[in-house]
């Protein structure tokens, strides 16, 4: 493997470890399928086209289902970030065939660990004086569950990211595709409280040195925050943050196209994901508005009346 592939899927991994809260063991299957197909392509994987990485998953047929399936999985998220990062304009690893195999469904905070984390975190961000770094954790964690950011998305906010009397934030997302997220009067109170505490010369809303809070740094500090709260750390990262945002909304009454909006969804598919949470208020949804229940209401009426007028004769 080349230098430049090795610097790449070191970044990649920082922002599976950091974004997505991925485990040590697969973190280190990720590297293994990852260095594994890129001595199987000439060039490595940096140049790679659709047609060498095909020619990669055709040495994988004699793998497990579950084992083929993760080393394409490596590869469609690696394609995707280097994308997203813009080391790529394309993505050759999307048309590669999925394997017939069920998308995992992402981990899920209930609605008692989220109250848990906003109580901790406004209690350590309470006071006249408080310490920046609570008020800062306070108005990330906003942002996080409120706006339904990517932790690499929210760690690079620019202040002027703030925007239309403070009622949302532009969001330059996946793609470099600028989208809008709603802003809670909640997250407007917390941000009144942290941009006086911020050097008036940076760019960013959350400087950290000589640029932005890093995504590794975020998860670190969510993490230890649910530590604090009595949640654990395990449990918590910036994307299960992000799904949290997306299935309370869902169990709230929110439309599958708006929420496609407010996550940055380029396919609805994927948003799709989230519709498996709300199967009970689905049930509910139709035994209670569909029209055959209206008419099973109607029939059981005219049932009993005509029980009562027989029993009455």
């Amino acid at each position: 493997m080349g230098e430049t592939d090795a610097a790449l899927i070191d970044r990649f991994l920082e922002m599976m470890a950091a974004e997505r809260g991925a485990a040590r063991n697969t973190l280190a299957a990720y590297r293994r399928d990852l260095e594994q197909a890129g001595g199987l392509v000439r060039g490595g994987l940096a140049g790679a086209d659709t047609a060498a990485l095909r020619g990669v998953m055709a040495q994988y047929q004699g793998l497990a289902a579950s084992s083929a399936a993760r080393k394409l999985s490596a590869l469609r998220q690696f394609y995707a970030f280097l994308r997203d990062e813009g080391e790529r304009a394309d993505d050759p690893a999307q048309a590669l065939a999925r394997p017939a195999t069920r998308r995992p469904l992402p981990r899920l905070l209930t609605h008692d660990d989220v109250g848990r984390l906003f109580a901790q975190a406004g209690e350590e961000a309470e006071g006249e004086t408080p310490p920046a770094a609570a008020v800062r954790m306070l108005l990330l964690l906003e942002l996080l569950y409120g706006s339904g950011l990517r932790a690499s998305e929210l760690v690079s906010l620019p202040r002027r990211a703030v925007a239309g009397e403070r009622q949302y934030l532009i969001i330059r997302g996946k793609g470099d595709k600028e989208r809008l997220a709603p802003l809670s009067e909640r997250a407007r109170d917390a941000l009144d409280r942290w941009l006086p505490l911020v050097a008036a010369d940076t760019p960013w809303l959350f400087p950290s040195g000589k640029a932005h809070l890093s995504r590794v740094r975020l998860f670190q500090m969510l993490r230890d925050l649910a530590a604090r709260a009595g949640i654990d750390p395990a449990a918590v990262s910036p994307h299960v943050l992000r799904h949290a945002f997306a299935t309370h909304l869902l169990e709230g009454g929110a439309d599958l196209r708006a929420l496609q909006l407010m996550l940055g969804h380029a396919d609805i598919a994927t948003t799709e994901i989230y519709t498996h949470v709300d199967s009970r208020r689905l049930v509910e949804l139709v035994n209670r508005r569909h029209p055959l229940a209206r008419m099973d209401t109607v029939l059981g009426a005219k049932a009993a009346s005509v029980d009562v007028a027989a029993s009455s004769s």
